[in-house]
């Protein structure tokens, strides 16, 4: 965590907060308490008053952090890359179907190295929950694409409702699920709830978690072979078996890849990790409090990526790939496509150096974030060639 002091916000951005802070409260004292995950979901999805419902700035450097998409094209470039094959491979209309849209920067970029591979989707659905960033993305995609490319771009509100092919793809998307957290007392699960103090802020108490988290978290120790200590504290997802089948389910043939920073389960839930994963996000500060400047911070957690491959397995696919995003970016062409900017001017190639250190170092976001893929009716374990750690799940 940054031990540096969090920036102070301005005037109209304190006043956004509290206006959150009574909108969470207000909800708490008609309840009495409410589950972490629903202040979670609050504070990020509020309408209007969450953090990625609101209009203040969340990607690159103007904002609180910086997704790999940000960095330039080389991501979207190596992904393309991996799931051009698949594209071109599927005869009839295809769907390449992203998850939260961020900027924009990941479509667009996207959609010029697809063509540049001969395997452009017939549409391009993003999956936007807010407003404010869904009309980001369509004024980006509307200056940036040629119009044959920017007609193929449409916003979704809802997963798809029937049955379709192609690529779902998310970016940074399931470190922002609403999660419960769950604690140990005397052997017995506890969920952590929200309560409001008197000083117009918020507080945790714990009451007796559900039979869905605490039979999660014994399906954890069982996977573990070791109970938890007592007191220990940490997240767990039992509902991602089901977002995974509302998302996907209906994909029939095609792949899923998703990217985030996480770890297996024996890692996430180590001993000395007995407060979670729970970061929250200020302005590229980053610190352990998620009662701080409701609406103003992102709050995320890590993945446990031994349950997502449980959930891509148990809803029908087959497990593709499992690696680290320097080993993804490095299997599916970050070398080639770095050499082929040679030809670009000094400032640009230089950038994209400097893009391509990021994105793949150990101490950057070469190990931190890993990359998972699954497949139905399709071969996509190409896209896993290099790195492969599977065995670690």
């Amino acid at each position: 965590m940054n031990a540096n002091p969090l920036p102070a916000p301005e005037t109209h951005a304190l006043a956004h907060s509290a206006r959150l802070v009574q909108h969470i409260r207000a909800e708490i004292a008609a309840a009495g308490t409410i589950p972490f995950s629903r202040y979670m979901e609050l504070a990020l999805y509020a309408p209007g008053l969450g953090y990625y419902s609101a209009g203040a700035s969340k990607f690159g450097e103007d904002g609180d952090f910086i997704t790999a998409p940000e960095l330039g094209p080389l991501f979207a470039q190596c992904v393309a890359t991996a799931v051009a094959p698949v594209l071109r491979a599927l005869a009839g209309e295809t769907v390449f179907f992203e998850l939260g849209g961020g900027s924009g920067a990941f479509a667009c970029d996207l959609m010029h190295a697809l063509m540049q591979c001969d395997a452009l989707p017939t549409r391009y659905e993003i999956l936007e929950p807010s407003a404010d960033l869904r009309q980001r993305q369509r004024q980006r995609v509307g200056a940036t694409l040629a119009p044959e490319l920017a007609a193929r771009v449409h916003w979704r509100d809802v997963p798809p409702e029937q049955a379709w092919r192609g690529v779902l793809f998310a970016n940074e998307v399931l470190d922002a699920l609403p999660t419960p957290r769950f604690q140990l007392r005397d052997g017995e699960v506890l969920e952590v709830h929200v309560i409001g103090t008197d000083d117009d802020s918020f507080s945790e108490t714990l009451r007796p978690a559900d039979a869905m988290l605490s039979g999660a978290v014994r399906h954890l120790e069982h996977y573990l072979d070791a109970a938890f200590a007592e007191g220990y504290r940490s997240e767990v997802l039992p509902q991602l078996p089901y977002w995974i089948q509302a998302i996907g389910g209906l994909l029939h043939e095609g792949v899923m890849l998703f990217a985030d920073y996480g770890y297996p389960r024996s890692e996430y839930y180590l001993p000395e990790r007995s407060d979670g994963t729970l970061v929250c996000h200020y302005r590229h500060r980053a610190h352990a409090d998620p009662y701080r400047l409701p609406g103003l911070q992102d709050l995320t957690a890590f993945v446990d990526f031994t349950a997502l491959a449980e959930a891509g397995c148990g809803a029908g696919f087959d497990f593709a790939g499992y690696c680290s995003q320097a080993s993804f970016l490095l299997g599916n062409g970050l070398s080639e496509h770095l050499q082929a900017a040679q030809s670009l001017p000094d400032v640009e190639r230089y950038r994209l150096t400097n893009a391509a250190k990021r994105l793949t170092l150990p101490g950057e976001m070469g190990e931190r974030f890993q990359l998972m893929g699954f497949a139905r009716g399709v071969d996509f374990s190409g896209a896993f060639a290099m790195g492969d750690l599977s065995q670690r799940l």
